[in-house]
């Protein structure tokens, strides 16, 4: 099942171009000419939130280009789809990337598309400057007040395959003061794995306490008659960079 199997049913598993990486901050090149990220969320409706059985996810109307991210490495605007989380059993792990080789006990992903290239999420998520994700690391410190709101529905969504309504969540709030970032050309981290990211990972972190991320920890990744399995650790480890080069929007 896990994601040393997935290149017998994914080959691009072991393309030249996948995700997560360890960044390694030394060796990432500032650039000056990326632009600041905007990030306007102002007026995102959020739908529901739902457990896809590798992770929780919360969906977003994505019909015009008033929810978006835009700058940074980006020539149009991508929309957000939808936001999900990665964490691990203990907090020493969790996270998909890692910066020197140190992991966080949980990241958060939000996704957008090339809604001006592209009709659909669909025919944007097979090509190769389709998708943009937000990378947000999380790590253990005073509650994050804004996260209850979302940690609060988990009890919803324990099972593999629920969903409940989910409105007027604006992720914004889930951002760290700085968005400083380190850009780089990735994939997909699960299934299909398709290597159509420009992957926006935030240098700084956010907090949430133990008790926060305990429940995610509550999850289960087996529907409700099947015998249950912990949802955790439902992260890919780092894959090999092959000669991409990591830029930095900020000067080390």
């Amino acid at each position: 099942e896990g994601p040393s199997e997935w290149h017998k049913s994914y080959p691009i598993a072991q393309g030249n171009r996948q995700s997560p990486i360890d960044i390694a901050s030394a060796r990432a090149v500032y650039d000056p000419n990326l632009k600041p990220l905007i990030i306007s969320y102002e007026s995102c409706t959020s739908l529901n939130i739902s457990n896809n059985g590798h992770s929780v996810m919360v969906e977003f109307e994505d019909t015009d280009d008033k929810t978006a991210i835009s700058g940074g490495p980006f020539e149009n605007p991508f929309r957000l789809k939808q936001f999900h989380f990665h964490w691990g059993t203990k907090h020493s792990q969790g996270s998909e990337h890692t910066i020197d080789g140190k992991p966080f006990p949980c990241e958060l992903h939000l996704v957008h598309w090339n809604a001006r290239k592209y009709p659909t999420f669909g025919e944007a998520a097979a090509a190769p400057d389709g998708l943009a994700v937000v990378g947000v690391f999380l790590e253990i410190g005073k509650e994050h007040a804004n996260m209850n709101r979302l940690t609060d529905a988990l009890y919803m969504v324990k099972f593999k395959g629920t969903k409940a309504q989910f409105r007027s969540f604006n992720p914004k709030c889930l951002l760290p003061l700085s968005l400083d970032y380190w850009t780089y050309l990735g994939s997909l981290t699960t299934p299909p794995l398709n290597e159509s990211v420009t992957w926006i990972v935030l240098k700084e972190p956010i907090r949430i306490s133990e008790k926060q991320l305990e429940k995610f920890r509550m999850l289960l990744f087996t529907s409700e008659e099947d015998q249950r399995i912990q949802m955790a650790n439902n992260f890919r480890p780092p894959q090999p960079l092959n000669g991409r080069v990591v830029r930095a929007s900020f000067k080390a």
